[in-house]
């Protein structure tokens, strides 16, 4: 006889198979009464499933959708169909710059069975993915190792690349995954340094875990910490101009991945941009062909300054006069 989870799981694999099934097909099917069955319809309701019948000799259960996602029962093709998807979606982004796909793709692996866990393996063996023209390929299985390290509070041994090639191995602090659209950072505390860091994800050799739990307990904004390394870390001068435009405008007009913005009022946004020198970074203010003030350096404001009026000049000239003659 089958306990009672296990014929619960017996009828929610029995149910979706075909339109329809009389208490009488369903108690043969299960080997157990018609009264266990309408038993178990009871608990599966209970549980979140919506399950219909019709009454009379050719009345039946069946099951539809729900109004929430209550447990979920796969078998082993479909089990392994979802976690490819899952993966594939977390990678390229297919699902937005949410972080959706790659926590319900921990979630799943996590209670895989092995002889499934060890497919999806073989298939990140074969799979070859074609990085696109600035997106780098991100190593199989990485992002799943790097959300379980910040999803388990302990600190990690992690072997990092950085980006003129420089191997390090330290201990951090896992705390979160951040993905900005074009690549993912691992947020984690250096522990020898005591800061808080940025790691690309692309660039981890290895993350192994220790041992040691850790308890966090003054955790930086991840997204904030990532769009401020992004945008003024490589760089050697940093600017900072204020954009006569509310904060989700300002984001528009120029990238979180490319400043840190901060707003300045309800209709304005002090924006943080880095640049290689002034004529760098005023060239590229310029072309953003909006009205901006620059606040600091003195360098930037007097370079911006500079180049707009020569472009002023420039096209201060009468180019549609004929000459005379």
């Amino acid at each position: 006889m089958l306990s009672s989870s296990a014929r619960l799981l017996r009828l929610l694999s029995l149910l979706p198979s075909r339109p329809s099934w009389t208490c009488a097909e369903l108690a043969e099917h299960m080997e157990v009464t018609d009264r266990t069955v309408r038993r178990d319809i009871a608990r599966l309701r209970e549980l979140g499933y919506t399950v219909d019948s019709d009454a009379g000799p050719w009345g039946g259960y069946r099951l539809r959708a729900g109004s929430r996602v209550p447990p979920l029962i796969l078998d082993d093709e479909e089990a392994l169909a979802v976690a490819v998807g899952l993966r594939e979606a977390a990678l390229s982004d297919a699902l937005g710059g949410d972080q959706a796909a790659l926590s319900a793709l921990l979630k799943l692996r996590q209670v895989l069975p092995r002889r499934i866990a060890d497919r999806l393996g073989e298939l990140d063996d074969a799979f070859v993915r074609l990085p696109g023209a600035d997106g780098p390929q991100i190593r199989p299985g990485l992002l799943l190792e790097l959300a379980t390290a910040c999803r388990r509070g302990e600190r990690a041994r992690l072997s990092y690349t950085d980006g003129e090639g420089r191997a390090t191995v330290r201990d951090v602090d896992p705390y979160r995954l951040v993905h900005t659209g074009r690549r993912w950072y691992f947020v984690a505390r250096d522990v020898s340094r005591g800061q808080w860091r940025t790691f690309r994800a692309d660039r981890v050799d290895r993350l192994r875990p220790t041992g040691q739990p850790v308890r966090i307990t003054d955790p930086p904004d991840p997204a904030s910490l990532v769009s401020r390394n992004i945008a003024n870390g490589p760089y050697p001068l940093s600017a900072t101009i204020r954009l006569p435009v509310p904060l989700d405008q300002a984001l528009r007009l120029v990238p979180a991945t490319i400043g840190t913005h901060r707003p300045d009022g309800p209709d304005a946004t002090l924006v943080d941009i880095g640049g290689p020198d002034p004529d760098g970074l005023a060239r590229y203010l310029l072309g953003l062909g909006t009205p901006l003030r620059v606040l600091a350096p003195d360098a930037v404001r007097q370079a911006l300054t500079r180049r707009a009026r020569e472009l002023a000049e420039e096209n201060a000239e009468d180019v549609g006069t004929p000459p005379s003659g």
